[in-house]
């Protein structure tokens, strides 16, 4: 076992790790955040998409000791934030979220974007949410609720 430091939404958490922990791991059944969501296990669906330093990655392929000192942002951080918690509301409002397992990953999606794009055009919206698979909504809902943060719905 070896002690790592993660930052997770914004509180230092001190945990014990095994050389071959996932990030997932860490985050679900060592700290009990159990918003992030595990698909496929393989990093292809992106339902378990977290922002490390402000970056999406693939939770489930992550290695835990690569977030050592690092800043993890999960859904339940997102939440925490009222700015953030804007996309939350984007999404729910615009019938984005159905079944909602997807949810948590494309709503950290969708912060990763808009903190390095505040007003992308549709093309970049869908190349944003790329890296996350649904199987309920067909995706233009969650682009409608992305261009209603930007400024107006297109």
């Amino acid at each position: 076992m070896e002690k790592i430091t993660l930052y997770i939404n914004g509180e230092e958490r001190q945990v014990e790790i095994r050389p071959m922990d996932t990030l997932l791991h860490v985050i679900r059944e060592v700290l009990g955040l159990t918003g992030t969501k595990e698909g496929c296990g393989e990093g292809d669906c992106g339902a378990c998409t977290v922002l490390v330093d402000g970056k999406t990655v693939n939770s489930c392929i992550y290695p835990a000791i690569q977030a050592d000192g690092r800043q993890v942002m999960t859904i339940e951080g997102v939440e925490r934030d009222p700015e953030l918690a804007k996309i939350q509301k984007a999404f729910v409002d615009h019938g984005a979220v159905q079944c909602g397992f997807c949810s948590p990953g494309m709503i950290l999606a969708t912060c990763a974007l808009l903190r390095e794009n505040p007003n992308p055009t549709e093309a970049q919206i869908r190349r944003g949410l790329s890296g996350n698979l649904c199987r309920c909504t067909g995706y233009q809902a969650m682009v409608d609720a992305v261009e209603s943060l930007t400024g107006g719905e297109r």
